[in-house]
């Protein structure tokens, strides 16, 4: 029975995991449109900075599911 706990305790963290990278992009896209709002300007290179800061947040949780399923 102790393999199969650790295998749900480490399914649940990656389920964490997943979800927390979701509210983390959430805070990085906030904070972009906000910083682009107070200085249209910048809006081309505040784009593809968030555009590449959403793409390593989202590989964080496409690991996380791929761990999901191995586990």
């Amino acid at each position: 029975m102790e393999l199969e706990a650790a295998r749900l305790i480490a399914k649940g963290l990656a389920t964490i995991t997943m979800g927390l990278s979701g509210v983390g992009q959430g805070i990085l896209i906030g904070a972009a449109l906000s910083a682009m709002g107070r200085n249209p300007e910048m809006e081309g290179s505040l784009f593809t900075k968030m555009l590449i800061g959403a793409a390593i947040a989202e590989s964080t949780a496409i690991y996380a599911l791929v761990a999901f399923f191995i586990i």
